[in-house]
C-alpha cells in the first residue's frame, strides 16, 4: 500500500506534490522506463536530465497521462499527486490535464487570437462565469507568463504571429490560466535563441513560488541555473536524484559523474 505520509517523512518534508512508485513504462515489447521511484516537491523546479532517448520525456509525459494518447503505450506503478492516484479510473484525464498543466519543446500556440489561446482553458473547465472573469483571468494569466506588456494592445492578433520566444511564453501563459498545481516543461527552450531561452529561464524561476514546476533539459547549464532538485535518467532508469548542486559537484553513481563531465550522452 501506498504511505504518503512515509513518503514524507522519508524527504523530511511535508509538501511533496507528485509521489511516483515503482513506475514501469512499455511501448509495446520495450521497456522505456524501469522502477522508477520519485518525490517531486511543490513550488520546487525539478530538472529531468541524461542523454537523448534516456526516458526523461517518456517519464515527464507520465505524470499528466500524456501517454494515455500512444495506443502501444502501457504504464505499471503508481503515480499520486497529492495524495490521489492519477491511474485511477476514476480520474478524467482532462481534467488531471487542467491541474497538470504542459509546455512542449516547439511553441505551438493555437491558430487563434492571443486572448483566445490563454482563454480557452478556462473557458472549456468553466472557469469564467462571464467574460468580465475571463478578461482577468487572461490578463493574470499573461502577466505571470511575462507577456502582457508586449500583448496587450494586441489582444486580437493571431498567437503565431509572435516571436519563437513570445509564442513560448503564451504558451505558458496558456498552461496557467486553468490554475494547474503542477507544470511540466518538455525542452521548452530547445528551440529559442539566447535571449528568449533566458528570459523564459526567469519566468520558470517566478512560477515556481505559485507550482510545482518539472523541466527536462538536454542542457545541463539550464539545470543547474533553474532548478532545485535534479534527476538523471540513463537508459530509462532513474540514476541518480537529489539537490541540483549535489547532483553537479558530488554525484554518487559513477554514471552521473561519467554524464556531468561528457564521458558519456
Amino acid at each position: 500500500m501506498f504511505d504518503t505520509e512515509r513518503a514524507k517523512r522519508d524527504v523530511g518534508m511535508n509538501d511533496i506534490k507528485v509521489a511516483a512508485r515503482n513506475v514501469q513504462v512499455y511501448y509495446g515489447d520495450n521497456h522505456a522506463i524501469k522502477d522508477v521511484d520519485v518525490d517531486i516537491e511543490d513550488k520546487t523546479v525539478t530538472a529531468f536530465i541524461g542523454p537523448s532517448g534516456c526516458g526523461k520525456s517518456t517519464f515527464l509525459r507520465c505524470l499528466n497521462r500524456m501517454n494515455d494518447t500512444i495506443d502501444v503505450a502501457r504504464i505499471e506503478g503508481e503515480i499520486r499527486l497529492d495524495g490521489e492516484d492519477i491511474y485511477d479510473a476514476k480520474v478524467d484525464p482532462v481534467q488531471l490535464r487542467a491541474k497538470v498543466g504542459m509546455v512542449f519543446q516547439k511553441p505551438n500556440p493555437f491558430p487563434k487570437s492571443i486572448y483566445d489561446n490563454v482563454a480557452y482553458g478556462p473557458r472549456i473547465h468553466g472557469l469564467a462565469k462571464t467574460k468580465a472573469d475571463l478578461d482577468v483571468i487572461v490578463e493574470k494569466s499573461l502577466r505571470r507568463g511575462a507577456i502582457w506588456d508586449e500583448v496587450k494592445d494586441r489582444l486580437s492578433e493571431p498567437g503565431t504571429g509572435l516571436s519563437g520566444g513570445q509564442q513560448q511564453r503564451l504558451c505558458i501563459a496558456r498552461a496557467v490560466a486553468t490554475e494547474p498545481e503542477v507544470l511540466l516543461m518538455d525542452e521548452p527552450c530547445s528551440a529559442l535563441d539566447p535571449i528568449a531561452t533566458s528570459q523564459v529561464e526567469d519566468l520558470i524561476d517566478e512560477l515556481r513560488t505559485n507550482y510545482s514546476v518539472v523541466i527536462v533539459t538536454h542542457s545541463m547549464q539550464q539545470a543547474a541555473r533553474v532548478s532545485q532538485k535534479t534527476a538523471f535518467f540513463h537508459l530509462g532508469n532513474l540514476v541518480e536524484f537529489g539537490e541540483t548542486g549535489q547532483i553537479f559537484t558530488n554525484p554518487q553513481d559513477p554514471r552521473t559523474e561519467s554524464y556531468i563531465s561528457g564521458r558519456i550522452g
